[in-house]
Protein backbone atom coordinates (compact mmCIF):
# COMPACT_ATOMS: atom_id res chain seq x y z
CA UNK A 1 0.00 0.00 0.00
CA UNK A 2 1.64 3.25 -1.12
CA UNK A 3 2.19 6.20 1.19
CA UNK A 4 0.47 9.39 0.01
CA UNK A 5 2.20 12.74 0.19
CA UNK A 6 -0.22 14.15 2.76
CA UNK A 7 -0.80 12.20 6.00
CA UNK A 8 -4.40 11.38 6.76
CA UNK A 9 -6.05 12.26 10.06
CA UNK A 10 -5.57 8.76 11.50
CA UNK A 11 -1.81 8.94 10.78
CA UNK A 12 -1.62 12.27 12.59
CA UNK A 13 -3.60 10.86 15.51
CA UNK A 14 -1.41 7.76 15.81
CA UNK A 15 1.71 9.93 15.70
CA UNK A 16 0.34 12.10 18.51
CA UNK A 17 -0.55 9.02 20.55
CA UNK A 18 3.05 7.81 20.20
CA UNK A 19 4.65 8.62 23.56
CA UNK A 20 8.46 8.87 23.30
CA UNK A 21 10.51 7.24 26.07
CA UNK A 22 7.47 5.81 27.84
CA UNK A 23 7.60 2.18 26.76
CA UNK A 24 9.83 -0.82 27.33
CA UNK A 25 13.36 0.26 28.33
CA UNK A 26 12.37 3.90 27.86
CA UNK A 27 11.59 3.50 24.17
CA UNK A 28 8.27 4.64 22.74
CA UNK A 29 4.75 3.32 23.24
CA UNK A 30 1.28 4.09 21.90
CA UNK A 31 -1.13 5.64 24.39
CA UNK A 32 -4.49 3.94 24.82
CA UNK A 33 -3.71 0.65 23.08
CA UNK A 34 -6.81 -1.03 24.56
CA UNK A 35 -9.16 1.36 22.76
CA UNK A 36 -6.87 2.23 19.87
CA UNK A 37 -8.76 0.46 17.10
CA UNK A 38 -11.96 2.38 17.90
CA UNK A 39 -10.08 5.68 17.95
CA UNK A 40 -8.21 5.09 14.69
CA UNK A 41 -11.43 4.01 12.98
CA UNK A 42 -13.07 7.15 14.33
CA UNK A 43 -10.24 9.24 12.86
CA UNK A 44 -10.67 7.61 9.46
CA UNK A 45 -14.43 8.23 9.53
CA UNK A 46 -13.87 11.81 10.71
CA UNK A 47 -11.43 12.37 7.83
CA UNK A 48 -14.00 10.96 5.41
CA UNK A 49 -16.59 13.28 6.94
CA UNK A 50 -14.34 16.34 6.67
CA UNK A 51 -13.72 15.48 3.02
CA UNK A 52 -17.47 14.99 2.43
CA UNK A 53 -16.88 11.38 1.37
CA UNK A 54 -19.40 10.11 3.95
CA UNK A 55 -22.38 11.55 5.78
CA UNK A 56 -24.49 10.50 8.73
CA UNK A 57 -28.22 9.86 8.74
CA UNK A 58 -30.92 8.42 10.95
CA UNK A 59 -31.49 4.70 10.49
CA UNK A 60 -34.81 2.84 10.33
CA UNK A 61 -34.90 2.29 14.09
CA UNK A 62 -33.70 5.74 15.10
CA UNK A 63 -29.98 5.03 15.43
CA UNK A 64 -27.27 6.96 13.60
CA UNK A 65 -25.87 5.38 10.47
CA UNK A 66 -23.01 6.38 8.19
CA UNK A 67 -23.32 6.19 4.42
CA UNK A 68 -20.94 6.84 1.55
CA UNK A 69 -21.40 9.90 -0.64
CA UNK A 70 -21.91 8.37 -4.08
CA UNK A 71 -19.18 8.93 -6.67
CA UNK A 72 -16.91 10.71 -4.19
CA UNK A 73 -14.31 8.17 -3.05
CA UNK A 74 -11.10 9.40 -1.38
CA UNK A 75 -7.71 9.00 -3.08
CA UNK A 76 -5.94 7.75 0.06
CA UNK A 77 -5.93 3.92 -0.02
CA UNK A 78 -6.59 3.45 3.70
CA UNK A 79 -9.51 5.88 3.62
CA UNK A 80 -10.72 4.26 0.40
CA UNK A 81 -10.83 0.80 1.99
CA UNK A 82 -13.17 2.11 4.69
CA UNK A 83 -15.21 4.11 2.18
CA UNK A 84 -15.66 0.94 0.09
CA UNK A 85 -16.94 -0.90 3.16
CA UNK A 86 -19.45 1.84 3.93
CA UNK A 87 -20.41 2.10 0.25
CA UNK A 88 -21.64 -1.52 0.30
CA UNK A 89 -24.58 -0.37 2.41
CA UNK A 90 -25.26 2.20 5.16
CA UNK A 91 -24.15 0.90 8.54
CA UNK A 92 -24.31 1.93 12.18
CA UNK A 93 -21.25 3.89 13.26
CA UNK A 94 -20.47 1.43 16.07
CA UNK A 95 -20.59 -1.38 13.51
CA UNK A 96 -18.11 0.44 11.27
CA UNK A 97 -15.75 1.24 14.15
CA UNK A 98 -15.67 -2.40 15.25
CA UNK A 99 -15.33 -3.81 11.73
CA UNK A 100 -12.59 -1.60 10.28
CA UNK A 101 -10.66 -0.59 13.40
CA UNK A 102 -8.66 -3.77 14.09
CA UNK A 103 -6.92 -3.67 10.70
CA UNK A 104 -5.78 -0.03 10.80
CA UNK A 105 -2.92 0.09 13.32
CA UNK A 106 -0.24 -1.70 11.29
CA UNK A 107 -0.65 0.04 7.90
CA UNK A 108 -0.84 3.41 9.64
CA UNK A 109 2.25 2.60 11.71
CA UNK A 110 4.05 1.47 8.54
CA UNK A 111 3.36 4.87 7.01
CA UNK A 112 4.77 6.71 10.02
CA UNK A 113 7.91 4.59 9.83
CA UNK A 114 8.22 5.08 6.07
CA UNK A 115 7.94 8.83 6.60
CA UNK A 116 10.70 8.67 9.22
CA UNK A 117 8.48 9.99 12.02
CA UNK A 118 9.28 7.00 14.24
CA UNK A 119 11.48 3.90 13.91
CA UNK A 120 11.29 0.22 14.70
CA UNK A 121 14.05 -1.34 16.78
CA UNK A 122 14.85 -4.27 19.06
CA UNK A 123 15.96 -4.55 22.68
CA UNK A 124 17.38 -7.63 24.37
CA UNK A 125 15.63 -8.76 27.55
CA UNK A 126 17.56 -10.66 30.23
CA UNK A 127 20.35 -11.06 27.72
CA UNK A 128 18.32 -13.72 25.91
CA UNK A 129 15.21 -12.44 24.13
CA UNK A 130 14.91 -9.81 21.42
CA UNK A 131 11.84 -7.61 21.85
CA UNK A 132 10.51 -5.33 19.12
CA UNK A 133 10.12 -1.71 20.20
CA UNK A 134 9.23 1.68 18.76
CA UNK A 135 11.90 4.37 18.91
CA UNK A 136 12.37 8.06 18.26
CA UNK A 137 10.76 11.31 19.32
CA UNK A 138 8.16 11.67 16.57
CA UNK A 139 10.28 14.37 14.98
CA UNK A 140 9.27 17.83 13.88
CA UNK A 141 5.87 16.69 12.61
CA UNK A 142 4.74 15.33 15.98
CA UNK A 143 6.04 18.47 17.69
CA UNK A 144 4.08 20.66 15.27
CA UNK A 145 0.87 18.65 15.70
CA UNK A 146 1.20 18.74 19.47
CA UNK A 147 1.80 22.50 19.39
CA UNK A 148 -1.37 22.97 17.30
CA UNK A 149 -3.47 20.90 19.72
CA UNK A 150 -1.97 22.66 22.74
CA UNK A 151 -2.71 26.08 21.20
CA UNK A 152 -6.38 25.14 20.85
CA UNK A 153 -6.82 23.53 24.28
CA UNK A 154 -4.55 25.72 26.40
CA UNK A 155 -4.27 29.06 24.60
CA UNK A 156 -7.81 29.22 23.20
CA UNK A 157 -6.74 29.51 19.56
CA UNK A 158 -9.60 28.91 17.15
CA UNK A 159 -8.84 25.57 15.49
CA UNK A 160 -8.57 24.43 11.93
CA UNK A 161 -11.15 21.64 11.49
CA UNK A 162 -8.47 18.91 11.32
CA UNK A 163 -6.87 20.13 14.55
CA UNK A 164 -10.29 20.35 16.21
CA UNK A 165 -11.00 16.75 15.17
CA UNK A 166 -7.61 15.58 16.48
CA UNK A 167 -8.15 17.25 19.84
CA UNK A 168 -11.70 15.89 20.07
CA UNK A 169 -10.56 12.34 19.27
CA UNK A 170 -7.74 12.46 21.83
CA UNK A 171 -10.19 13.69 24.43
CA UNK A 172 -12.85 11.19 23.41
CA UNK A 173 -10.38 8.30 23.62
CA UNK A 174 -9.58 9.08 27.24
CA UNK A 175 -5.85 9.56 26.54
CA UNK A 176 -5.64 13.33 27.05
CA UNK A 177 -4.30 12.99 30.66
CA UNK A 178 -1.25 11.20 29.23
CA UNK A 179 -0.24 14.44 27.52
CA UNK A 180 0.02 16.28 30.85
CA UNK A 181 3.65 17.29 30.36
CA UNK A 182 2.71 19.33 27.30
CA UNK A 183 -1.01 19.94 27.83
CA UNK A 184 -1.85 20.58 31.50
CA UNK A 185 -4.76 18.48 32.77
CA UNK A 186 -6.78 21.44 34.08
CA UNK A 187 -10.48 22.26 34.28
CA UNK A 188 -10.34 24.82 31.40
CA UNK A 189 -8.55 22.29 29.18
CA UNK A 190 -11.08 19.58 30.01
CA UNK A 191 -13.98 21.96 29.32
CA UNK A 192 -12.54 23.05 25.97
CA UNK A 193 -11.85 19.44 24.97
CA UNK A 194 -15.45 18.47 25.73
CA UNK A 195 -16.69 21.42 23.64
CA UNK A 196 -14.65 20.14 20.71
CA UNK A 197 -16.11 16.66 21.18
CA UNK A 198 -19.56 18.20 20.77
CA UNK A 199 -18.56 20.04 17.58
CA UNK A 200 -18.23 23.51 19.12
CA UNK A 201 -15.22 24.52 17.04
CA UNK A 202 -15.71 28.27 16.73
CA UNK A 203 -16.74 30.80 14.09
CA UNK A 204 -13.97 29.87 11.64
CA UNK A 205 -15.49 26.40 11.31
CA UNK A 206 -18.95 27.74 10.42
CA UNK A 207 -18.41 26.93 6.75
CA UNK A 208 -17.63 23.35 7.80
CA UNK A 209 -21.01 22.91 9.48
CA UNK A 210 -21.94 19.59 7.87
CA UNK A 211 -18.50 18.05 8.29
CA UNK A 212 -18.33 19.35 11.86
CA UNK A 213 -21.65 17.72 12.71
CA UNK A 214 -20.59 14.42 11.15
CA UNK A 215 -17.31 14.52 13.07
CA UNK A 216 -19.04 15.30 16.37
CA UNK A 217 -21.36 12.31 15.88
CA UNK A 218 -18.40 10.05 15.10
CA UNK A 219 -16.37 11.30 18.08
CA UNK A 220 -19.27 10.72 20.42
CA UNK A 221 -19.54 7.15 19.18
CA UNK A 222 -15.82 6.75 19.92
CA UNK A 223 -16.50 8.05 23.44
CA UNK A 224 -19.27 5.45 23.88
CA UNK A 225 -17.02 2.66 22.60
CA UNK A 226 -14.03 3.72 24.68
CA UNK A 227 -16.11 4.03 27.84
CA UNK A 228 -16.91 0.32 27.97
CA UNK A 229 -13.30 -0.82 27.60
CA UNK A 230 -10.49 -0.51 30.18
CA UNK A 231 -7.91 2.17 29.53
CA UNK A 232 -4.37 1.17 28.68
Amino acid sequence: MSTPQRPNLAEDLLLLLFQPYSGFQRTGSIAGENTLFYVLAGAVLADLGLGEHVRTATGRFGGTIVEAVENNPPADEILRSVWDYVAEKPRGIQTVLAAVGPRLREPLLDRLIERGDIQRGTRRTLGLFDTKVLEGTGGERRAALLADVRAVLVDGVEPHPRVAALAALISGSGTLPQFHRDIPWTSPVITRAKELEQGNWGAEAAAEAVARTVTAVIVNNVVIAAAVLPKA
